[in-house]
């Protein structure tokens, strides 16, 4: 934990382990009301936090924002919060069962009061659980704010901050521990593997398993650059032989995802995600519509027609996204004028100049395509809220489906042009090489040097705090600098676009990298400074994020199946294309069209028999898991059996006296 301590109204000590800042000109008895619900007892429908407000900085010339505050539980409220949660934690005879108060010494590590029990990371997401799920009891509004219209059952905490009265909820950095992490995952470079449970222990398992896949796609690549590098020096100029490296992208493709699923599922169980259900989704802060009742949950909350939005997404958002990918098209044409013009020029005076002017069109091509694909996903966002979504999945799907087919279209239409209608295998490989390590150098670029720039630059006292920090390297920051440094940095806005780059790098390999067998190598090069640099930003650059407890990587799991897919019909074209089979088809172009759709047919089939023969769970899993779930269905068999066949009271019947008989009756 965090080594100072606030001191709570009561007298209570405690770490503060969540910063929430309010607006600076927020009205005193909003605040005041919404620091009593936080304190309030759960049966009187508060959080039963603790709450302190942060205090003044030192030596500070501007003003500050006063409305900050540190927001923490005592050891017990965190356990009961886990024990709400779901979380799973390994017991002694190490099976992963899910955490119960009254059961507490059955799991390992569990010592005295519990204390460091659970990770901070863990302890984080308890507090945004109880702040997200604070709800209005009988207020109309918040105090003081007439237009921040409230209703029973309604998150008072999602309504503040869609009124931008709550300007940020963050959780704390702890500086010992982050040294520690830092220093073994990034400050010392080493060829090992990295310390993914630390990772876990510190940021969630959303951001370990997202350092887990670049790990494991890194690994992957390997065998493809082993191969690539003799290919490249031996058989470069030999296009015939490209048909050897495309069936081995066939294979390859299929098989790495599918042992990342197995991969995946072990992490997971490993980390108490894999079997934890999954918690009701609430609407999203955005979401706005007309009051209504919702048959599942009995509250009243904004209802939405589904067929207004409908209207919105075919009529509008599907109109403009045809349209940007008719712009992408008519770009990619000027870009292919440009690559006539240089050639030409190269043509008629073949110099080392000239020659270098063949590669500046591809150049310029690559840079319009990474500032078109950031312009586009500011527009996806913008046409994604504006569809108002109910549900942050929902959201999530359609923002990411959107940006997939753009990002795709746009990084590999010039691709595919070259090869199936110019079908000039030397320009692909150039294009290909020049896109790969122009959208590399972009990226690492815009990844993490310019928001380190950008943030010394923010302003005059971000910088002063900075080199007040460096003052402090010898001894701990103390708590008000920290809080207030933490909330002027940049904040962390998930995995999305990570995972989009290593999208379009598993479609640059998988796709095309049988005409330039380098393309392996360098993706290799460049996930290696990848973690680097992924790893500098998350401790460095940004908030710590909460944790998100993930159990695989989602929707991107389909969307590199969807991918391996493509590369099975791509390079099943490119074997059909070479002119070592065509040779086999010398008068029928018809025969040789129809052999290659029987062989992409035929592949495919086997890819997806390979899909149903590897299992995603292994077997030592899906054992645990079985029984697990038959040690709980004989739980509720004695249980009933206790009961003379009637099923017990309701946890809700139960009196509580004290916070420790709660949690030890819940279940």
């Amino acid at each position: 934990m965090l080594q100072e301590s606030s001191v709570d109204s009561s007298g209570s000590r405690f770490a503060p382990l969540v910063v929430l800042e309010l607006a600076s000109d927020t009205k005193e008895e909003a605040i005041a009301w919404l620091l009593s619900r936080i304190r309030d007892r759960q049966q009187n429908g508060g959080a039963e936090l603790l709450v302190e407000q942060l205090g003044p900085g030192i030596g500070v010339e501007e003003k500050e924002n006063p409305n900050m505050f540190l927001v923490g539980a005592s050891m017990q409220r965190l356990l009961c919060g886990a024990e709400d949660l779901g979380l799973f934690k390994e017991c002694t005879d190490g099976s992963m069962r899910a955490f119960t108060f009254a059961s507490k010494h059955n799991f390992k590590d569990f010592k005295g009061d519990g204390d460091g029990f659970l990770s901070m990371a863990e302890c984080q997401y308890v507090i945004k659980h109880e702040l997200d799920t604070l709800r209005a009891k009988e207020e109309t509004n918040v105090p003081g704010y007439s237009h921040a219209k409230l209703y029973p059952g309604k998150s008072i905490i999602r309504r503040l901050l869609s009124k931008r009265i709550l300007i940020q909820m963050f959780p704390l950095h702890e500086n010992e521990e982050l040294k520690r992490l830092s220093f073994s995952w990034y400050k010392k470079v080493k060829v090992s593997l990295q310390p993914l449970d630390d990772i876990r222990h510190y940021y969630g398992e959303g951001q370990a398993l997202y350092f887990g896949f670049l790990e494991y796609f890194t690994f992957a690549l390997v065998p493809m650059a082993l191969i690539g590098v003799p290919y490249y020096l031996f058989d470069w100029e030999d296009y015939d032989k490209y048909v050897v490296f495309a069936v081995f992208n066939l294979i390859w493709c299929t098989v790495i995802l599918e042992l990342w699923k197995r991969r995946s599922a072990s992490l997971a169980y490993y980390w108490g995600t894999l079997c934890r259900k999954k918690a009701f989704e609430e609407p999203r802060p955005g979401f706005h519509g007309v009051l209504g009742h919702n048959p599942v949950t009995g509250r009243a909350e904004p209802i939405y027609p589904t067929s207004k939005r409908h209207l919105r997404v075919y009529l509008v958002s599907l109109p403009f996204v045809l349209l940007c990918l008719y712009l992408s098209l008519y770009i990619m044409m000027i870009y292919f004028q440009m690559e006539g013009w240089a050639l030409s020029i190269y043509d008629e005076n073949p110099t080392f100049w000239t020659h270098i002017l063949l590669f500046i069109p591809s150049i310029i091509y690559a840079v319009v395509i990474e500032a078109m694909n950031l312009i586009y996903r500011y527009a996806a966002e913008f046409l994604t809220e504006w569809e108002n979504h109910r549900l942050e999945s929902s959201y999530q799907n359609h923002l990411v489906l959107k940006v997939l087919v753009f990002n795709f279209f746009n990084c590999f239409a010039s691709l595919f042009y070259i090869a199936f209608v110019m079908q000039d295998m030397e320009l692909l490989r150039q294009s290909l090489a020049t896109l790969l390590i122009t959208s590399q150098i972009l990226n690492q670029f815009m990844e993490a040097f310019l928001p380190y720039w950008l943030q010394r630059r923010r302003n005059k006292k971000m910088i002063r705090k900075i080199q007040k920090r460096r003052l402090y390297e010898e001894k701990e920051l103390p708590l008000v600098e920290q809080v207030r440094l933490e909330a002027d940095m940049s904040t962390y806005l998930g995995t999305f676009d990570d995972y989009l780059e290593l999208f379009l790098l598993f479609g640059y390999v998988s796709l095309f990298s049988c005409v330039f067998p380098l393309a392996a190598v360098l993706v290799v090069l460049n996930n290696i400074t990848e973690v680097y640099s992924d790893a500098f930003k998350m401790c460095r650059v940004f908030k710590r994020p909460f944790a998100d407890p993930a159990a695989n990587i989602g929707v991107w799991q389909l969307a590199f199946e969807a991918m391996s897919v493509i590369a099975v019909v791509t390079n099943c074209a490119l074997i059909g294309m070479s002119p070592q089979v065509r040779s086999y088809f010398p008068e029928s172009e018809t025969q040789l069209i129809l052999c290659t759709v029987a062989a992409e047919h035929v592949l495919l089939g086997f890819k997806f028999i390979l899909t149903f023969l590897i299992q995603d769970v292994p077997k030592h899993i899906q054992d645990k898991l079985a029984r697990l779930e038959f040690e709980s269905l004989e739980a509720l068999k004695k249980k009933r059996q206790l009961h003379g066949g009637k099923c017990w009271k309701p946890r809700s019947s139960v009196r509580l006296s004290s916070e420790e008989d709660r949690c030890a009756c819940r279940y």
